[in-house]
């Protein structure tokens, strides 16, 4: 796990000091990198195809650098140390409904879709498709376009429904993944509750924090927010299923403003991601989603960041 964190990053925890208004020259690590290791390695997931054969967990370094990424932005917004630990486990574990993701056709299903202009996320298809039932997104899809997906050489066999259940279905197939692994984060010692699997979620469901406490929505928005960050700047992601060429900051900027324009997350989160981001805190995780170093261009815009 040494390559996916920053460099000179203690192993356990920060101090406590580091809280709002605080310089945070690197995004904090608040558990051993052992234990770290030990929640990727839920991402494991056995092959149903090959009994025997476990799929490894796809992308995990990106799990790991929005985990550090959050805990920053929810330290620069004065969150308990406490919170921020437990916080930063459910962000490690944030995309475990993708537990076995098949980079190949979960790639060629979604950019499929994206190039016919069908809706990818929950609450999208429902806006096109009012008639589906909450929570049967992904029967709709696969009933709607099956057929169309065969004459495309794509069987939408169980298998490919699972790629399908992984964002159509996300909230179902979170629940089931863990249901699976929550004997394994008692025997870790984990306490989950359970604004942790609403955080998870809200991305894709931001209806199921309707009523929630401003803390649980903060912490949801920060995860939303350092997710999309560092995707946009995820080389290995962008090749997969974004179906880009280049990864620019400027446009996950933008993407974040539209968030905000949106209501998805708040100016106080977008506002705390750019000073950290001005100050030089995310360069290192950035350039290692990059998968190599920031050019003199992505270097000012991330400088005049926090003066937008």
């Amino acid at each position: 796990m040494d390559d996916i964190l920053p460099g000179g990053q203690p192993s356990t925890s920060v101090h406590h000091t580091c809280m709002a208004r605080t310089r945070i020259t690197s995004p904090p690590l608040l558990m051993p990198r052992a234990f770290a290791s030990k929640l990727l390695k839920l991402y494991d997931y056995p092959d149903p195809r090959r009994p025997g054969r476990m799929i490894k967990g796809y992308d995990c370094p990106h799990a790991l650098r929005t985990a550090l990424m959050c805990a920053a932005v929810a330290q620069r917004l004065g969150h308990e140390p406490a919170r921020v630990k437990q916080y930063q486990i459910a962000c490690i574990l944030h995309d475990l409904g993708r537990a076995g993701l098949d980079r190949q056709l979960f790639g060629r299903i979604w950019s499929w879709a994206r190039a016919q202009g069908i809706p990818t996320r929950p609450r999208e298809w429902r806006a096109v498709h009012p008639e589906t039932r909450y929570g049967r997104e992904t029967e709709a899809f696969v009933a709607r376009y099956r057929a169309a997906m065969g004459e495309a050489g794509i069987e939408l066999n169980p298998w490919a429904c699972e790629q399908v259940e992984m964002r159509l279905g996300y909230a179902r197939r979170l629940a089931a993944r863990l249901r699976t692994v929550k004997p394994r984060l008692r025997e870790l010692a984990v306490t989950w509750s359970p604004w942790m699997g609403r955080i998870m979620l809200y991305y894709y469901y931001p209806e199921k924090l309707a009523g929630a406490q401003p803390w649980v929505r903060q912490l949801a928005e920060i995860l939303v927010a350092c997710e999309q960050f560092e995707a946009f700047s995820n080389q290995r992601r962008g090749r997969d299923y974004y179906v880009r060429r280049r990864e620019d900051l400027a446009e996950a900027f933008a993407y974040l403003n539209a968030l905000h324009k949106e209501g998805i997350i708040s100016r106080p989160v977008v506002q705390a991601l750019r000073e950290l981001s001005a100050e030089g805190a995310f360069d290192k995780v950035l350039e290692q989603a990059r998968g190599r170093a920031l050019s003199r261009r992505d270097r000012a815009c991330l400088r005049q960041a926090g003066e937008e």
